[in-house]
């Protein structure tokens, strides 16, 4: 997967990998299946997940700046760090998409994926 025209080379992107709903996409660092943290390098990252099964999932992809972990939010709860998720899904009045408006299925084969951050 590539994440291009990020904001800036500071931090690190993580890109998180869900089979469930469950957590998606705030609670990443403990409901994610496969979490792959990157540095960026040039403006741009890729993340590369191994040994996936085929079945559906949902992508959550997020401009760590600061590496805190998390995404970082201002007092009304936007997001003040970039942030993207599969299938285009987008944000709505300040929250997250839902895992199935983020869903994608996956057959086996090499995907090649770009996610787009917004911020």
């Amino acid at each position: 997967m590539v994440i291009p025209n990020i904001k800036n080379n500071d931090g690190a992107v993580a890109c998180a990998l869900f089979s469930e709903p469950e957590g998606f996409p705030a609670k990443f660092m403990r409901f994610a299946d496969k979490i792959v943290m990157t540095k960026i390098e040039g403006r741009q990252a890729s993340c590369d997940f191994i040994s996936i099964k085929p079945g559906t999932y949902a992508l959550a992809v997020i401009h760590d700046e600061n590496l805190n972990g998390e995404l970082d939010t201002n007092f009304w709860g936007a997001p003040t760090e970039g942030y993207g998720f599969s299938s285009g899904a987008k944000v709505s009045m300040f929250k997250a998409p839902s895992f199935s408006a983020a869903q994608l299925t996956y057959d086996g084969e090499i995907l090649n994926l770009e996610i787009s951050l917004k911020y």
